[in-house]
């Protein structure tokens, strides 16, 4: 698709130097083939005029919630709803540090924060401000926090600010923003009509009423997954163990699982029904050989647990598969790449993500990883991102793998 005909684009402006540009991003889609609708922000109006973006857009520009009609004492409304539900996709572009804060903490105190919140579309921030608000970590939370809700961030530009220093933070230029756009959009389904089975989360295993053996896996990466492959029109089942993530797409069929044994179980109900299989769930290696059905007093003194080798899941599901696509983690300290690969064959894997331990990053309870994609024929790397960016980038490689 070399165009955005027939797209309805609601595009957002807040008060910054950089609405300069909304006029040309205005003029852009509607030569793509776009139909436009502009909505301003109060501040936005001292840096350019809803005479400029009406003419150029053809329809009226709307920037409070009620504004007089051809100059009657009555006012009339704009419907915040109705804005929304017209829009086919959402650009806020610029987005300003206030208005992206306002986004993430759902504070609503004008019409466009009012139509962003009524969104049911997908959502384009184009961030604009200087160098060291940008980097600063209020606001790249707050990014990353919008991200989290399936918002699109296109990523600010390097160059000259309006504070005369230079570096990151410029709104992304009107042009490489319709090629985003136009690109994002034919990746928009990417995976519609895919059947997709995710586990995610711990596993715990028993040791009487009270007590369990597990580890420390929030589940985040699972989720980001999930969250993705839905996003991308794919059919998501998520089997998780125990953990306190809620999911945000609620087309994904969620199942809340506790043990490996409940989640192996539940995964077979699924498993053949599926074109690809992710295994993001730290299931614990070890069980113990007992699980007692009161709780364990101090005065039994109990010197040790015996354990056993808990079910391999993935190994499993390797000896049984017939035409899924089976991608699993791995984390190792010695000899990652080596032992990954290693555990790609044994366990009968398309793919397999090794997880590059960072000193100064934690992976567990994280909302960013890192590492590699191996399958037999090759290995990417990737650079720390956020689980969700990587979420994307790793369902990039298994479509081109399959």
């Amino acid at each position: 698709m070399l165009t955005l005909g027939g797209k309805k684009v609601l595009l957002g402006i807040s008060g910054s130097i950089a609405a300069y540009k909304s006029a040309l991003l205005v003029r852009s889609l509607i030569k793509k083939g776009a139909e436009v609708k502009v909505v301003l922000t109060p501040s936005a109006t001292d840096f350019v005029t809803a005479t400029t973006l009406s003419t150029l857009s053809k329809n009226p520009v709307s920037s409070s919630f009620t504004e007089i009609k051809d100059g009657q004492d009555n006012s009339e409304w704009n419907n915040h709803v109705e804005l929304s539900l017209w829009a086919d996709l959402i650009i806020i572009a610029p987005a300003t540090s206030n208005t992206i804060s306002s986004m993430a903490s759902a504070r609503c105190d004008n019409l466009l924060l009012a139509c962003y919140l009524s969104a049911k579309c997908p959502v384009y921030v184009a961030p604009s401000m200087d160098l060291d608000m940008y980097k600063h970590p209020s606001n790249q939370e707050n990014l990353n926090k919008l991200k989290s809700f399936g918002n699109i961030i296109l990523e600010s530009e390097n160059g000259d600010l309006a504070s005369g220093l230079k570096g990151k933070g410029r709104m992304m230029e009107p042009e490489n923003i319709i090629k985003y756009l136009i690109k994002d959009l034919n990746n928009e389904h990417l995976l519609k009509g895919k059947s997709i089975l995710i586990s995610a989360g711990p596993t715990y295993e028993k040791i009487d009423p009270v007590r369990f053996i597990g580890n420390f896996s929030s589940g985040k990466m699972g989720f980001a997954l999930a969250e993705v492959a839905a996003n991308l029109g794919a059919n998501v089942t998520l089997i998780s163990g125990p953990t306190s993530l809620k999911i945000l797409n609620q087309s994904i069929n969620l199942i809340n699982v506790v043990s490996a044994n409940e989640m192996y179980n539940e995964i077979l109900k699924y498993f053949f029904n599926v074109e690809i299989f992710i295994s993001a769930a730290a299931v614990a290696d070890f069980v113990p050989t007992k699980s007692y059905k009161s709780k364990i007093k101090k005065t039994e003194n109990l010197n040790e647990i015996s354990l056993k080798k808990n079910i391999d899941i993935l190994h499993n599901l390797g000896k049984i598969k017939k035409n899924q696509f089976l991608f699993g983690f791995a984390l190792e300290t010695n000899d990652g790449e080596k032992n990954a690969f290693k555990k790609l064959v044994s366990k009968n894997l398309d793919a397999i993500f090794l997880n590059i331990l960072n000193e100064k990053q934690n992976i567990f309870n994280s909302d960013y990883n890192q590492g590699k994609y191996i399958t037999r024929k090759k290995s990417v790397s990737f650079e720390l991102a956020t689980k969700t960016d990587l979420s994307l980038k790793l369902f990039n490689e298994i479509i081109e793998d399959l």
